[in-house]
């Protein structure tokens, strides 16, 4: 029925026969049905109806017992009310029967019986006509002069009156204020007389007042009567929370006001508690989530099949579940950047300690903002070793610019659908990471961290590094389309920032399209600084622990990082911490849990005292430890037992043949030791300790340039003769065999080593070396140095030789580094050997001899 248009119902009804209640036109009633008539009359006509119109079923006040009621044509009552049924209801318990929830539409007088059974129908004549009840009775009061104007205006007046009497916290006096303000001034006596408490006699007679002002005359007086009855009982009852709803009970009826219906309309009085199950609420949705034009249009689209849809199709949830998300997607809707620079370098300094590079350019992206505010988002990538930051530093960027954050973990994601979503044709479809990630925050410019980028796999659902080709391409993000979507939307306001261990396993497409900042490891000394300033605060905080009952000096830190951890970051380094930690909770939970026999002995904090077990035996318990517990070496190895690690370097080199070289791996910057040894033989090289074929590659260039200037350098091999390798066989061995070792950094290594097995002469203990070399011996640049360098001091190595084109990377290494350490840039393997014994190494041409370089540089 559209707004404005009468009530027309059918001239044949089906009956309701009711013995327990009368249904009054605009009201709401619940009707319990149990005899074999009404039974019939559901199971036939409302359960199979799929129309609107198989739910308009005629109510009608039976007096007679519905057990004894055999007549096939049975005596009714001349007027009745049709009603909808808007909730059925089936149980089996006490005995089958159903509930009804019907709401009156109009009144009709019964013109004859068609049939009895199964179920009563009727030929029926509709008795009201509401085309025009649409106005409030507020506004039509005064509309007609006459008796009937002043009739009603004294029962909307009196209506108010009760309704002032009672409480107005009670939720169900609040409706029904509500309700009488935007009644038709035609469905007024019917309501309220339905609310109000009477008899089934006295509905009935409202029931059968055919005219309007009959009808007001019949309710009047009953809400007059109610109104006094009222006054009685405040005059007599307590003033107490109890009676006051006690009250309101006796004079309104717990009547369902969510179901009052209207002409033309529904009127629901919960409109402040929708849920949004209604398709109208979800229509008003979708024209306020200011979507673009192209989503809008899918929507609508959707919201009409949606409509014509039954409940009980599967799609139906599927379609509801997608216009649901389509609304909820923050189209428009933004946070605003806080593009204070000066709080902004405050807060990243406050947070991490070092990282430089990376602040600046978070400041540099602030400032940007600043000057031009449509600034696409860019697609930043931190790459580095573990425990160094890297999440924790995308959480303080979204502090500092105010936005929202969501994190997105790739390690192990293998189906391109965790990025683009599934196609709505699957079972069981959603939408992808990304959208999910959008629809979280609600808002269109949060910061996604994209974790461990490079740790995506491939599978046969697709490649979903593939699939971030899109998400994180300036160019195109600002219309990604996810398959479940299918519409595009935009990315462009995002602020995409990834991390990842290595770039060697990111595919260089998608590396093309970030911005890699490298975030390198920690020197002893920020590790030092970052212990104080974060890690020991918070372990502190986590394990119940104040500054006042622990504290660790700095040279007690100094050690753990030292004798316990070797790592980049400073992951290990906090679980040292925490253990730390655990161990001293157990020395303060031990001095609280310390209690007296007698208040009378009550002793000092540092004295003993004696404790009863549940046996009455004496048991002599330390006292509490005095405050602040202060770890000490001692105290240090009894918590984390013995050092872990030792400065080696010094001890391997006793003997020729062994060389210190410098590695990277994706957890920062290692030391490596190179070994051989020699023995009579066919000339054969063995190469153990994992390998791969760049190294194996590295040693074989290394076998063939010392041979090739052998006479040169002195190098002979057991027999005394001028090919090193005559009647020699050499084993190379990289210790930690269980380890995977390549890349192109460990040719000096090895030429060093050999050139020292085969002239007898040790290398210097203190030197660490890197470089990749050419069969003409010349020395070329590798990359990760500042990793190579900080594995170098953590190891106390004193002078370190890289390739001469590498010199412009010692800028990025710390200044407390540089001033520990001597750099030696060689661009030939005459300056590595050089550099690499004591006194140069025999044979070398002076012209390339090269002096050692200091720090300074």
């Amino acid at each position: 029925m559209a707004p404005g248009d009468g009530i027309q119902i059918p001239s044949r009804l089906p009956l309701l026969l009711s013995h327990e209640g009368v249904l009054l036109p605009g009201s709401t009633v619940r009707f319990s049905v149990d005899s074999p008539r009404n039974m019939h009359l559901v199971s036939q006509r409302l359960l199979k109806g799929t129309s609107l119109k198989s739910t308009i079923i005629g109510v009608i006040p039976n007096t007679r017992d519905p057990e004894h009621d055999t007549d096939d044509l049975p005596t009714l009552h001349k007027i009745g009310t049709a009603g909808i049924a808007v909730q059925v209801v089936g149980s089996n318990w006490p005995k089958p029967h159903y509930t009804l929830l019907i709401t009156g539409l109009c009144r009709f007088s019964v013109s004859s019986l068609l049939k009895g059974r199964p179920f009563v129908l009727a030929e029926v004549e509709q008795l009201d006509q509401l085309e025009h009840y649409t106005t409030p009775v507020t506004e039509r009061a005064t509309a007609k002069d006459g008796d009937l104007g002043e009739l009603s205006n004294k029962f909307y007046q009196a209506a108010v009156q009760l309704l002032g009497m009672l409480d107005m916290s009670v939720p169900v006096v609040a409706k029904f204020r509500r309700l009488l303000d935007s009644l038709p001034r035609e469905t007024l006596p019917d309501v309220v007389a339905s609310m109000i408490r009477t008899s089934n006699k006295e509905k009935l007679q409202v029931l059968d007042a055919l005219t309007l002002e009959e009808r007001f005359k019949k309710a009047l007086p009953m809400l007059t009567r109610q109104i006094e009855g009222l006054k009685l009982l405040q005059k007599t009852r307590k003033s107490s929370p109890e009676n006051e709803k006690r009250v309101t009970n006796i004079c309104i009826y717990p009547f369902p006001f969510n179901h009052v219906f209207l002409p033309g309309r529904q009127l629901n009085l919960d409109e402040e508690d929708e849920d949004g199950d209604d398709t109208a609420v979800l229509e008003k949705k979708i024209h306020g989530a200011k979507m673009p034009d192209a989503a809008f249009k899918v929507c609508l689209k959707e919201l009409k099949r949606l409509k014509k849809m039954p409940q009980s199709m599967p799609e139906f949830a599927l379609t509801r579940n997608y216009l649901d998300l389509m609304v909820e997607l923050p189209w428009s809707k933004s946070t605003k950047d806080c593009l204070d620079i000066q709080a902004a370098r405050t807060l990243l300094d406050n947070d991490h300690y070092a990282m430089d590079k990376l602040k600046r350019r978070v400041l540099e992206y602030l400032a940007v903002r600043q000057l031009k505010t449509s600034l696409k988002g860019p697609i930043l990538c931190f790459v580095g070793p573990p425990g160094v930051g890297k999440t924790s530093v995308g959480r303080s960027i979204a502090r500092t610019l105010g936005r929202e954050f969501h994190r997105i973990a790739l390690g192990g994601v293998c189906d391109q659908s965790d990025i683009r979503g599934h196609r709505r044709t699957y079972v069981g479809s959603m939408p992808g990471r990304i959208i999910n990630g959008l629809k979280t925050v609600a808002v269109n410019n949060p910061v996604f961290l994209l974790d461990e980028v490079d740790k995506l796999g491939k599978s046969l659902q697709g490649d979903p590094a593939a699939a971030l080709l899109e998400v994180l391409d300036p160019e195109q993000n600002h219309s990604f389309t996810d398959h479940y979507l299918n519409v595009a939307f935009d990315l462009s306001q995002v602020l995409f920032i990834a991390t990842a261990n290595t770039t060697a396993s990111i595919p260089p497409a998608l590396l093309d399209r970030m911005e890699v900042l490298q975030v390198q490891g920690y020197t002893q000394e920020e590790k030092v600084e970052i212990a104080h300033r974060h890690l020991i605060p918070n372990q502190l905080e986590q394990h119940g622990l104040t500054p006042q009952q622990l504290h660790i000096p700095q040279d007690t830190t100094q050690d753990i990082i030292s004798s316990y951890t070797r790592e980049a970051g400073v992951r290990s380094l906090e679980r040292k911490f925490g253990a730390i930690c655990r161990a001293v909770a157990v020395k303060v939970a031990e001095g609280h849990r310390v209690t007296m026999t007698d208040a009378s002995t009550a002793a000092g904090p540092t004295q003993q005292m004696h404790v009863l077990n549940s046996d009455k035996a004496p048991i002599l318990r330390a006292a509490p430890p005095e405050m602040p517990i202060v770890i000490d070496n001692v105290a240090l190895k009894d918590i984390l037992g013995l050092p872990l690690f030792e400065m080696e370097v010094s001890e391997r080199l006793t003997l020729p043949g062994v060389a210190v070289g410098l590695a990277w791996t994706p957890l920062g910057g290692e030391i490596l030791f190179v070994e051989a040894s020699r023995m009579e033989g066919e000339g054969q090289l063995t190469l153990t300790g994992q390998l791969g074929d760049v190294m194996k590659e590295s040693a074989h260039l290394a076998i063939s340039w010392l041979r090739a200037n052998a006479k040169t350098y002195q190098l002979t091999n057991m027999v005394g003769g001028p090919d090193p390798l005559e009647g020699t066989d050499i084993h190379l061995h990289f210790p930690a065999g269980a380890v995977t070792k390549d890349g192109p950094s460990a040719g000096v290594t090895i030429v060093t080593c050999l050139a020292s097995l085969f002239s007898g002469r040790l290398v210097r203990s203190d030197v660490a070396m890197t470089g990749e070399i050419t069969l003409r011996g010349l020395v070329l640049p590798v990359g990760g140095i500042k990793d190579k360098v900080l594995a170098a001091h953590r190891a106390g190595v004193k002078c370190v030789i890289l390739p001469q084109r590498n010199k412009k990377d010692l800028e990025e290494l710390p200044a407390n580094v540089r001033a520990d350490l001597d750099f030696v840039t060689a661009a030939n393997l005459d300056e590595v050997l050089n550099a690499a014994f004591d006194g140069g190494f025999p044979g070398t041409a002076s012209t390339h001899s090269q002096p050692q370089l200091t720090s300074k540089l």
